[in-house]
């Protein structure tokens, strides 16, 4: 461009001073008004193909000083759930006329919430064996078939650190993990490779923020008398102080972030024992700064422990996330209608060169759906889909409210009301830590 203005210039001036003759003082007059009218009119070409004209008008990107490498923000997000039962009425419904069973149904509306996550947790209460017989309770043993479905809902590690891990025997322990592995998802809180005392820990990294995620169960139904005692030590994660704490130091030392999965509690009880209180506040003393507590079968509180100045997080039980249990089934129970509620656990971590903290803690009340078919097992029983809903997607204003009758409406408004109170996680916002 600067070629073609100056070559205009010179084809102008040798016309213009060809024909006319001039004193000195209008020639001098008449080429400073010819350089400042080409040269304005090369600045303003300028202008148009987005170059700066005045000093005012340069780019911000001038004045800023460039963040050190060291200062950026990572950010990752992480999910978590409680637990995934597959009681027999659950696979049962799930089995097409094949004779072969596909559970995408029932992650269906889970699965955008999940797909939105760094890093999803599950907690897969049961076991996977092809050698032994399908089972619900008190033995759980799912087709292998669930599987793909959960792999293909988002998650990426599988809490296996449970009372009903030893289920279908030491066998199962080891064909559930490898179900799992063989999907692509990483099992915790089992140890089938390599011994619990030699195995390293499951860390994760996800954009630049290392985070170690460990799973401990209270006991499991008995049925670890069928093992040696070495057997037990090497191959399960169970409430051992003394290892539990050197694991989760040995976390804080590797890892920016660490998450603990324990399984204790008292069945359908919603608020946490003394023994839960004072375990988890252990577990942050040791070094946790998520403790994502199951078992329970209903929901417990959350609460926000400050350690050192950093703001900690505890759900004492996240409930069940998928199972037959609810209103309908649990006769006898008085919290029944708090089995078929559940949370999605959703919490974001800012690394900040090396100092990484928990930036946003929410808990989004969940609810299992369970619809008739309209079809019956070939034992009798009436099928029914199964299906997870994440209420903010159902509540009025949802994007799936005109999908429910008025009876399920007032169901799931009152789930979501009364989980809000009840799990009550009000996350401190940025500066007020």
């Amino acid at each position: 461009m600067g070629k073609e203005l100056s070559a205009a210039f010179d084809w102008a001036f040798d016309r213009l001073f060809s024909r006319i003759q001039l004193t000195n003082e209008q020639f001098v007059y008449v080429l400073l008004s010819v350089v400042f009218i080409v040269a304005n009119a090369i600045l303003w070409v300028q202008k148009f193909q987005g170059f700066p004209i005045t000093a005012t008008e340069r780019p911000e990107v001038v004045y800023k000083a460039k963040t050190p490498a060291d200062q950026i923000p990572h950010t990752a997000r992480i999910m978590a759930n409680g637990d995934q039962l597959y009681h027999d009425l659950v696979y049962m419904s799930a089995q097409k006329e094949d004779g072969t069973y596909d559970f995408h149904e029932n992650y269906e509306y889970v699965k955008p919430w999940l797909q939105k996550a760094d890093l999803a947790l599950g907690d897969f209460e049961g076991t996977i064996d092809p050698n032994y017989y399908l089972s619900g309770y008190p033995l759980f043993n799912a087709p292998s078939e669930v599987v793909p479905a959960i792999k293909d809902a988002g998650y990426d590690v599988m809490d296996l650190g449970h009372n009903h891990i030893l289920d279908s025997g030491l066998e199962g322990v080891y064909s559930t993990a490898k179900a799992f592995e063989d999907a692509g998802i990483t099992p915790v809180g089992v140890y089938t490779h390599e011994k619990r005392g030699q195995a390293p820990l499951v860390i994760k990294e996800v954009n630049g923020i290392k985070i170690a995620i460990l799973a401990y169960a209270y006991g499991f139904n008995g049925m670890e008398t069928t093992l040696t005692p070495e057997e037990q030590a090497n191959v399960l994660s169970d409430l051992d102080e003394e290892r539990m704490k050197a694991e989760i130091q040995k976390a804080e030392q590797e890892a920016d972030i660490t998450i603990v999965m324990p399984q204790m509690g008292v069945e359908y009880q919603l608020e946490p024992t003394e023994e839960q209180k004072e375990l988890y506040h252990k577990m942050i003393s040791w070094g946790a700064d998520i403790v994502f507590g199951g078992h329970p079968h209903v929901v417990e509180p959350a609460e926000v422990v400050n350690k050192d100045g950093q703001n900690k997080l505890i759900i004492y039980s996240m409930g069940n996330f998928l199972s037959n249990q609810r209103l309908e089934t649990m006769e006898g129970i008085e919290t029944a209608q708090w089995t078929e509620r559940g949370v999605l656990m959703d919490v974001t971590i800012e690394k900040v060169g090396r100092k990484t903290r928990i930036k946003t803690a929410t808990a989004h009340p969940t609810w299992v759906s369970r619809t008739p078919k309209g079809t019956y097992s070939p034992e009798g029983y009436e099928l029914y889909n199964y299906q997870t809903y994440i209420l903010e997607d159902f509540i009025k204003g949802g994007k799936y409210r005109d999908k429910l009758d008025e009876e399920t409406k007032e169901r799931v408004d009152t789930a979501y009301r009364e989980m809000k109170e009840h799990v009550h996680l009000d996350w401190p916002q940025s500066g007020k830590e």
